[in-house]
């Protein structure tokens, strides 16, 4: 099984993702994590260096070498992965994508450290962080929503995961 876990900044797709990589025994990877590695740098220097075209080219390039591994696995993406370079079209032909779909006031609370803003790249330079991810998530949610599954807020634990995934028949109930 390849587990692709989308949705906005702040989530909780890495989170998340651990947990269900150790829950089910399979290797966990961070697309981000793998970008960096990639380009031996983080992620706001290949922004402010290069600019968002190059990054998004750099995330899809990255994003298809890992489809592309044989073997099962979860994969935590960015929250814009989805959005750009037929990204969601890839997933969803490779494995079962997640939508963590978590309400803005949960990731403005999730987001307000200045740690938090700094490390990511759209979200320094984009104001006011709550009218930011409102936005934004207007423009994502079209692609989010074509995800195969969906765990809301409240739901959005290992154990709901395992539940959905036990009803399509992908692991034992």
């Amino acid at each position: 099984m390849k587990l692709f876990l989308i949705g906005m900044p702040g989530s909780g797709k890495t989170t998340l993702g651990h947990a269900l990589a150790a829950r089910f025994n399979l290797p966990f990877l961070d697309l981000d994590a793998e970008i960096v590695a990639r380009a031996s740098q983080v992620i706001s220097a290949i922004f402010l260096e290069h600019g968002e075209a190059h990054f998004r080219q750099l995330e899809a390039d990255t994003l298809r070498e890992i489809v592309a591994r044989p073997g099962p696995l979860v994969l935590a993406t960015g929250g814009g992965t989805p959005c750009f370079h037929h990204n969601l079209t890839v997933l969803n032909d490779n494995g079962i994508t997640l939508w963590l779909d978590v309400p803005v006031s949960l990731l403005t609370a999730r987001l307000a450290t200045a740690a938090e803003t700094k490390s990511r790249p759209l979200l320094a330079t984009s104001g006011p962080t709550e009218k930011w991810l409102h936005e934004t998530l207007s423009t994502r949610k079209q692609f989010y929503e074509q995800a195969r599954l969906r765990c809301a807020a409240d739901d959005c634990t290992t154990d709901a995961v395992t539940a959905q995934l036990a009803a399509i028949g992908l692991v034992p109930g």
